[in-house]
């Protein structure tokens, strides 16, 4: 497992409520490794200790101490945004075994001063497999409402995007052939 991979697989073990704790006392620690869930497990310990600490210089988690002497770590909000990221790399539109005949179109209209975020969203529409019909409209035959709301959180654009679900429009042949629709 490479070292991207784990640090990302700790974020989001972490940011989906997933409890890491830590103790010093070997009693407490065989307690606490019992109940850790299995994507835990598989987690190289030194590795995991070194990352943590990792994360923790950059601010990513916090370290929360309980009365019985565990520690347990708790991401930052710094921490979450990273995970988020992480779990937008993740982000796919599934394709039904049929199609509704609807259109999913997204058009966007985000300022200038966030131009970095302007092409974020391009950029990942092209990825999840959106056609692009003009600079800021896009177009999918699939459900994407979550994928999208999921989108424009992490990228804290929402004022600016909207999503309207369309019966038909003019020329649709051409995306119905690009998607393999007909």
């Amino acid at each position: 497992m490479s070292v991207i991979s784990v640090r990302q697989k700790i974020l989001l073990l972490l940011l989906s409520g997933i409890a890491m704790g830590l103790t010093r006392s070997p009693k407490q620690y065989f307690r606490i490794a019992k109940n850790v869930p299995k994507a835990w497990k598989e987690i190289d310990r030194a590795e995991l200790y070194r990352t943590i600490r990792e994360f923790r210089n950059k601010r990513l988690v916090d370290y929360m101490e309980r009365e019985n002497g565990e520690i347990e770590i708790i991401l930052s909000e710094k921490g979450r945004k990273r995970a988020l990221k992480y779990q937008l790399d993740e982000t796919e539109i599934k394709t039904p075994r049929k199609w509704d005949k609807k259109w999913r179109i997204v058009i966007f209209d985000i300022p200038e001063k966030r131009k970095r975020a302007r092409e974020a969203m391009r950029l990942k529409l092209r990825e999840l497999g959106f056609k692009e019909l003009q600079k800021s409209v896009f177009v999918h035959p699939f459900n994407c409402k979550d994928e999208i709301d999921f989108i424009v959180e992490v990228f804290g654009i929402r004022p600016h995007v909207k999503l309207i679900l369309a019966n038909s429009f003019t020329n649709e042949e051409e995306l119905r052939l690009h998607f393999g629709l007909i």
